[in-house]
This record gives structure tokens, C-alpha cells and sequence, in this order.
């Protein structure tokens, strides 16, 4: 499996901790930026690993921010990203398993480099279940492109 992870100036902190995660586990990863603690806009980085995603050079992505929800919010802008904003191991699990999501959002500011490991396990140890969540996720990617979507 192969990762793209990204932050912004907020997350920079714990996407170094991811990186170090996924060393730790073995897993291939491209690091999208940010470089540093300097400020810089969340929507750039999102928008980079989200295309990274959708275009198939990567799995999935990781993308840290203040909260999440930003880069959660300008990555499911890209078409074929089905991102989720998650701080518990149960939601990265629910977000695969029965969301499908390839792009898991992490909050720097709220969620404790202790707390990421479990998490990002979570979040690639769980297979997306199919069944009666496929016609969803499916359904999700049916509003791309209508009025008010995503271009």
C-alpha cells in the first residue's frame, strides 16, 4: 500500500508522528508537505494528496489540519475522494468499512500523537465491507458532478 499525507501549518506535528507510524508499520508513503510549522493553506495541501488519491498513485492519503474538517472539506472536493474527519479508532473503522473513505483527516490540535497510532491502524487494517454499504458509496459518487457538487 502506498500513502500520500499532507498537512498544514496546525497539523505539521502530528503528520510527522504519522510518518514515523507508518515506518513503523512498513508502509510506503509520499509526504505532500507542509515542511514545517509555517503557515500555509490547508486547501493546497488537501487538493495535492486528494489528486495524488484519486488519480491512482496512491491508495490512500492522510491529511492533517487544525481539526480535520478543513482538509476533510476542500479534499471531497476532488472527485472520487470519499474523505472522513475521524479521532476515535471506531470512526476510521466505520469510515472504511462502511464508507468506503480513501483519505482519513486528522485534527492536530485536538487529537494526541498517542491517540494516532490506533487510529491509523484502524483506518488501514479495515477493508471496505461491500453488501449493502456499495449501493452508498456508490450513490456518493452519483452526486458528483450535479449542481452544488463537487466539479
Amino acid at each position: 500500500m502506498r500513502i500520500a499525507v499532507g498537512a498544514d501549518h496546525a497539523g505539521f506535528a502530528l503528520k510527522e508522528e504519522v510518518k514515523r507510524i507508518l515506518e513503523r508499520l512498513g508502509v510506503q508513503y509520499e509526504d505532500f508537505g507542509t515542511m514545517s510549522a509555517e503557515a500555509v493553506d490547508y486547501p493546497d495541501v488537501a487538493g495535492q494528496v486528494a489528486r495524488a488519491v484519486s488519480g491512482g498513485a496512491f491508495e490512500v492519503g492522510v491529511l492533517v489540519c487544525g481539526t480535520g474538517t478543513g482538509m476533510a472539506m476542500a479534499a471531497n472536493k476532488v472527485r472520487g475522494i470519499r474523505a472522513a474527519s475521524v479521532n476515535t479508532p471506531e470512526l476510521a473503522r466505520l469510515s472504511r468499512s462502511h464508507n468506503n473513505a480513501n483519505v482519513l483527516a486528522l485534527g492536530g490540535r485536538v487529537t494526541p500523537a498517542a491517540e494516532a497510532e490506533p487510529i491509523v491502524r484502524a483506518f488501514l487494517d479495515t477493508p471496505f465491507e461491500g453488501g449493502r454499504h456499495e449501493r452508498r458509496v456508490q450513490k456518493i459518487g452519483a452526486l458528483e458532478g450535479q449542481p452544488g457538487s463537487n466539479p
